[in-house]
């Protein structure tokens, strides 16, 4: 939560100009009664509800307070451009020159809205005389702002409408002005709980009522749900989970394994990370003042993707033929290449090579800018279909990490839009590719080799449901305990582990939910049974 008022909060609340209330009202003018008094100043509430704006037209918000400007400018590139908020936000903050503080409340800001779409846009159906579809965007967008920091943030009413206002002005028009300062108005009569007993009360059930409440769409209240129950977890943790999903999430800091450190950060406030070695906890500002930073050997990740990463890398494969063997690793889908520049620091510490495969040549670019802290002698990036990669690349390596591109249910924290962009659909659409990369990654393990399947999403249909029928199909794998692997290199006991695989959480641990399953290849020549 944020108490910062923005730099016009100290006046009283500003009227709207020349529109009526929200749901239409009489404007005045030849159609009806005028609502202008003796100086010609125009009431801003309906008679006998609201009373007389106490802000001259000449002296209300006209410009675009800057904190606000950037929220505004990354919902507008989510909604309009399909763009990530994550990649967006640092741009923007840097182009406006934003303090540390200001940059915290932007970012509290957009995320927020973006987060809270679902409960926002129930809210404000009750505040407008039209569907909300058939608003201008960009002022569909405003209103969102508006109503978050009235409904969710430490900031006074008057100067969330002031500034809103005033936003409003500078982005869209006096026009829009007068529609989004009535429909806050209209929003600030209530709390959010109120507002939210309100557009629960007609709903009889259960999901749709703790999806509203949440700001989740209900399939994946349901999904979540279901993964609790088959992650061995119980079924009424939801709401936490739920919580922690709106949460704002920590910075994770993890120093690259021999090249990195910490001391700047830690020296400024960060706390060592209590489940990982070489790992911190800021409460971010401009990380890029750290030299560590921008020379890329400190670098910005969740705990979560650090310990199945090092799992992958400290579980034990079988002896190789040559006594001067040195292990080769893969990992089958880098970009954008987080996990890549931990495995190969810890491949340098350990005398292995890294073969770093990605898809796409612009997220292949990341993979290469991401490892440039790693000798170049330890890596190396390649642009292909990971599914191919058991026949393509021409050798089998010792160890294979699948990070499957997959819905990330379980980073909703940190990518706030993405829990309005997915549907059931997309489970549908990834499971095959899911699979076939999975495949691809045994067939590219040597005998005795390790494979990691790994996703961002606690969704069965995702993890558990794919391990199961890898298992099934093929004779050439047996299962490795997960969670022994993940307990292994952390610095405490996680009990993530149900059967063979492993589940993080983040209401149980602080971390993404990632999924991890471990493989070790069998010495068999057969690969697949039918």
């Amino acid at each position: 939560m944020s108490g910062r008022e923005g730099g016009h909060s100290g006046g009283a609340p500003r009227g709207g100009g020349h529109g009526g209330g929200p749901r239409g009202g009489d404007r005045g003018g030849s159609g009806g009664p005028s609502r202008r008094n003796e100086r010609g100043r125009e009431r801003n509430r309906p008679q006998g509800q609201r009373e007389w704006s106490r802000t001259a037209p000449r002296e209300r918000t006209r410009r675009a307070d800057p904190a606000r400007l950037v929220a505004f400018e990354v919902l507008r590139a989510v909604s309009a451009e399909d763009a990530y908020a994550n990649l967006v936000l640092p741009a923007r903050i840097r182009h406006h020159r934003l303090d540390r503080r200001d940059a915290g409340f932007a970012t509290e800001l957009a995320y927020g809205a973006l987060r809270s779409r679902g409960t926002l846009d129930a809210v404000l159906s009750r505040c407008v005389d039209r569907p909300l579809d058939q608003l201008d965007p960009a002022v569909l967008d405003l209103l969102r702002l508006g109503a978050y920091q009235l409904l969710s943030m430490r900031v006074p009413a008057h100067a969330a409408l002031d500034e809103t206002v005033g936003l409003t002005r500078a982005v869209a028009g006096a026009g829009p002005s007068s529609l989004v300062n009535a429909v806050l108005r209209r929003v600030s009569a209530r709390g959010l709980d109120e507002w939210l007993d309100e557009v629960t009360g007609d709903l009889a059930d259960e999901t749709e009522r703790t999806a509203l409440r949440h700001a989740h769409p209900a399939w994946i209240v349901r999904a979540l749900r279901q993964a609790l129950v088959a992650h061995g977890r119980k079924p009424d943790e939801i709401d936490a989970l739920l919580d922690a999903d709106n949460a704002a999430p920590v910075v994770n800091l993890v120093a690259l394994p021999g090249l990195g450190s910490l001391d700047d950060a830690l020296a400024a406030g960060a706390e060592p990370g209590p489940l990982v070695e070489g790992s911190a906890l800021s409460g971010g500002g401009d990380l890029g003042r750290w030299s560590a930073v921008r020379e890329g050997t400190v670098r910005v990740q969740d705990a979560g993707s650090q310990l199945v990463a090092r799992a992958v890398a400290a579980v034990p494969v079988g002896e190789r033929d040559a006594d001067d063997h040195h292990e080769a690793w893969l990992d089958l889908c880098a970009g954008p290449g987080g996990k890549a520049a931990l495995l190969g620091a810890l491949a340098a510490q350990k005398g292995a090579t890294l073969l770093a495969n990605e898809a796409a040549p612009h997220r292949a670019d990341l993979v290469r800018q991401a490892l440039r802290p790693v000798p170049e002698q330890v890596w190396e990036v390649r642009t292909g279909d990971g599914r191919e990669a058991g026949t393509a690349l021409g050798r089998q390596f010792d160890r294979v990490i699948a990070d499957v591109p997959c819905t990330g249910l379980g980073a909703l924290r940190r990518r706030p839009e993405s829990r309005w962009r997915r549907s059931p659909a997309d489970l549908a659409e990834l499971g095959p590719l899911q699979r076939q990369l999975l495949d691809a990654a045994i067939d590219a393990t040597a005998p005795g080799g390790v494979v990691g399947y790994v996703t961002c999403s606690p969704h069965p249909a995702e993890t558990t449901v794919v391990v199961e029928d890898a298992l099934r199909r093929r004779s050439d794998i047996e299962p490795i305990d997960a969670g022994a692997a993940l307990d292994a290199v952390a610095l405490k006991p996680l009990g993530a582990g149900q059967g063979p695989t492993a589940q993080l959480w983040p209401h149980v641990h602080g971390t993404d939910a990632m999924f991890l399953a471990l493989f070790r290849k069998l010495p068999t020549s057969g690969g697949k049974t039918a």
